[in-house]
């Protein structure tokens, strides 16, 4: 253990945001354009986040959240649900996940997650299935894959729909094929400490047609779909121009404000150029950390990457075996090293109506008691990841 490490006397995030060339290149585009709504910047964007997850549509609307909200609500309405149909969510994840459920009327049903990815654990699934269960949500956590291919064998054995919440995974492949395209919608987030940065954002994606058009028309009001564009009255025929006029402020079903604008899609763009990069740096930070830690595997349980998936570490999950989670975090955020915890869920105050029992979901439960994790993004430096290392080895090997 080195003892020479340079002093840092500064919070090591979990997350970040630089603004570089790239994004300030789009920026400008924008701003000499005098054009925030839906414009090309936007277009751009969505094509190649969509090509690059193996989709034919992308939707960027102005949060993870709206995406998984107007995914729901979508389905619900192609599919006839009915208020109180169930939807099946993990026990353990961002609040978000089962907050669009109860949002969209319908009740979230929580499955416990393995004890290595903290995924769905697809084993269990079934057990909660009923005759109101019309879909599924596996989380993606921490830029680790669920695992798709039980998940889908599931989904078509009791005609289930599949939303895949990956807003915390990007990029990644399962089994050769890219998160967020196995299901009807997948959806991601664009959020700061995310892969993609663009300040405030989401993506719902999709190969469907018809889900695509009905997404978009979510997103902007329910707006009839002939007119969600500016452009969309421009270059055409003396018909088909009257019929724009006709229906341009036709609203077909009850939507939402949930767009963003150019400024958002041009630091995206920017980012997108630099996703190779992104993806490389934290998949090599998180190499150094399960290497730096090795050593303490009586204390930490480490990340699992499964052979069939990439893991792109959009954070560095922990769970401690022994030790007390509150006196080891409190060392760290008294070092400078900012951690969170691994997503609480069925122990919030606002889901206390829910009559849930944390002892019904045991790995959730211990998750919840000994779990966090520390940043693992693109801007930590080598000397800082060598000084979280230190520090780890400081507090847990005893000299």
């Amino acid at each position: 253990m080195r003892q020479n490490l340079k002093k840092i006397n500064h919070q090591i995030g979990v997350g970040d945001l630089i603004l570089g060339k790239e994004e300030k290149k789009y920026l400008n585009q924008v701003i000499e354009s005098s054009r925030l709504s839906y414009g090309p910047i936007t277009k751009k964007f969505e094509n190649l986040f969509a090509e690059d997850h193996d989709s034919k549509f992308g939707i960027f609307c102005n949060s993870g959240t709206s995406a998984l909200h107007i995914a729901l609500a979508t389905l619900k309405e192609k599919y006839n649900w009915n208020d109180e149909d169930e939807i099946i969510v993990p026990a353990t994840t961002f609040i978000a996940t089962s907050n669009v459920v109860i949002h969209n009327n319908l009740k979230p049903v929580f499955v416990d997650v393995e004890n290595n990815t903290y995924n769905i654990n697809p084993d269990l699934i079934e057990d909660k299935i009923t005759d109101k269960t019309k879909a599924i949500i596996p989380v993606h956590l921490f830029g680790c894959p669920s695992d798709m291919d039980k998940i889908l064998m599931i989904a078509e054995k009791y005609d289930l729909r599949i939303i895949e919440d990956s807003c915390e995974t990007m990029f990644a492949n399962y089994k050769g094929k890219k998160v967020g395209s196995f299901g009807d919608i997948g959806c991601f987030s664009t959020y700061v400490a995310h892969f993609l940065v663009t300040g405030i954002g989401g993506f719902c994606i999709t190969n469907d047609d018809e889900l695509a058009v009905i997404l978009r028309s979510m997103m902007n009001h329910g707006r009839d779909s002939i007119y969600v564009s500016i452009d969309d009255d421009k270059g055409k025929s003396k018909n088909d121009f009257k019929q724009i006029i006709d229906k341009r402020f036709s609203f077909v079903r009850l939507g939402h404000s949930f767009r963003a604008t150019e400024l958002e899609a041009a630091i995206g763009l920017g980012q997108f150029e630099k996703k190779d990069f992104i993806i490389n740096r934290r998949k090599e930070i998180g190499k150094k950390y399960i290497e730096g830690f090795k050593n303490l595997n009586k204390h930490l349980q480490l990340p699992f990457i499964p052979a069939d998936r990439d893991h792109n570490f959009m954070m560095f999950p922990i769970v401690l075996k022994n030790d007390v989670k509150t006196e080891f975090v409190n060392f760290l955020e008294n070092n400078n090293i900012e951690t969170r915890d691994m997503l609480p869920l069925l122990n919030q105050p606002v889901y206390e109506k829910l009559n849930l029992n944390v002892d019904d979901y045991p790995i959730s439960k211990w998750i919840l008691e000994s779990g966090f994790y520390i940043g693992c993004h693109q801007y930590i430096t080598n000397d800082e990841v060598e000084y979280i290392i230190n520090k780890f080895q400081k507090y847990f090997v005893r000299e």
